[in-house]
């Protein structure tokens, strides 16, 4: 790898997890999320720096051509995010439709207790 595009892999990498903390600092992004993508920044910047890691990682599991290890930890980080954020929008689903419910609930009890508070005349007109 040559020294320029050390430099600017590492430069990204580094702006990647700089990129990360700052939207958790404005709230924009939750610490729940910002785990994963600070591992994946970090992960980054540790190849970006140490040259031979990739090479090193591909020898040791016998693949003979490192970026396609590369590859390969990609697709299993992209894997494991894909099913956790659909753990998440699962349990969304499932707080969402609770309080729906309870909404509903509140709603009829809100309905009753003000057709109680009514003269019995005006409880004859309501639908």
């Amino acid at each position: 790898m040559s020294d320029l595009v050390q430099v600017v892999s590492v430069a990204v990498s580094g702006g990647l997890l700089l990129l990360v903390i700052e939207l958790v600092r404005r709230r924009r992004l939750t610490e729940e999320y910002a785990f994963i993508w600070l591992v994946c920044g970090t992960a980054l910047l540790v190849l970006s720096i140490w040259r031979n890691a990739l090479d090193l990682a591909a020898a040791a599991l016998g693949v003979h051509y490192p970026p396609a290890l590369l590859l390969l930890v990609l697709t299993f980080f992209v894997f494991v995010a894909s099913l956790y954020f659909s753990l998440v929008a699962s349990r969304q689903r499932t707080q969402i439709e609770q309080l729906v419910e309870e909404l509903a609930l509140l709603d009829a009890e809100l309905r009753a207790l003000r057709a109680a508070d009514r003269p019995a005349g005006e409880r004859q007109s309501l639908p």
